[in-house]
């Protein structure tokens, strides 16, 4: 049975002192992720685009380094109960994932998933190969309003994240949404890998802030930019800076800060993308 994307929820009463009336409101679930048929981590997640969800967790924290080390991927539906991703990996990957799992004490439920040690939370992002991609101050700011016409879901609940890859000259080519930002950014990158699209030929565009985790996420996809409607941490910026990464936050209608990398951001004017 396919879990539902949203529910319609009776509200009392609004501040203007109308009715009860009905609002729709986005469904979360557990979603298991796991590896040889034991768990790695829970998410709390939407009930979308699972296969993407899969393929671009295991991509973003390293457990495989292309999709190709994938076996196969099933999706367990358990009504009430969630959602449980199996995920085999082929040989070489499996040793690999299972050298690393003896290293952790125990999986986690959240956040950092499947991480223990400080070493692995802070884990060297991986340098964005050399990129002669630049972006003009028109290209950015259209970046962020394309990506909010790819958003049906936020449209229908208003509570949803969306990650978004935007190409010049072409828009945002691959769009996914879910409650949680790291989610959604993990549904792009299995959607690009499934694709074959270069992570160096684009930017990176998130509808939240900019946490340590989403710059590594990036990194992992191999993205030169990150846009973001919101602004990042101090740890996000440092380590974006590291990784050669142009980190562009705080995109409000034709203003932006770029904290990062500013060369890669031409002064000239480029066309809109419809």
């Amino acid at each position: 049975m396919r879990e539902p994307l949203t529910s319609t929820i009776r509200i009392a009463r609004r501040a203007s002192g109308a009715d009860a009336a009905a609002r729709m409101v986005p469904e979360e679930t557990p979603v298991a992720l796991s590896y040889a048929g034991t768990t790695h981590a829970v998410m709390m997640a939407s009930p979308a685009d699972l296969t993407d969800f899969a393929l671009g967790f295991s991509l973003t924290e390293g457990i495989i380094g292309s999709p190709e080390e994938v076996e196969t991927i099933d999706i367990i539906e358990d009504a009430g109960a969630g959602i449980d991703i199996q995920i085999r990996l082929k040989d070489r990957a499996n040793t690999r994932f299972e050298a690393r799992r003896r290293r952790l004490a125990g999986p986690v439920g959240c956040g950092l998933c499947g991480i223990e040690s400080i070493d692995e939370a802070m884990r060297q992002v991986p340098k964005i190969r050399q990129s002669t991609l630049t972006l003009s101050a028109t290209e950015i700011t259209d970046a962020v309003r394309l990506l909010s016409k790819q958003q049906p879901f936020h449209s229908q609940t208003g509570a949803v994240h969306a990650a978004g890859f935007y190409m010049p000259g072409r828009g945002i080519v691959a769009a996914r949404e879910d409650v949680g930002r790291h989610n959604a950014l993990d549904k792009l990158a299995g959607a690009l890998a499934s694709a074959g699209i270069d992570g160096a030929s684009g930017a990176v565009v998130v509808t939240s802030r900019v946490s340590v985790e989403m710059v590594q996420k990036t990194a992992a996809i191999g993205a030169p930019f990150i846009i973001a409607v919101s602004a990042p941490t101090a740890l996000a910026v440092r380590t974006a800076d590291e990784a050669g990464m142009t980190l562009v936050a705080l995109v409000r209608g034709d203003d932006f800060d770029v904290f990062t990398r500013p060369d890669r951001v031409s002064i000239g004017a480029a066309s809109h993308v419809a």
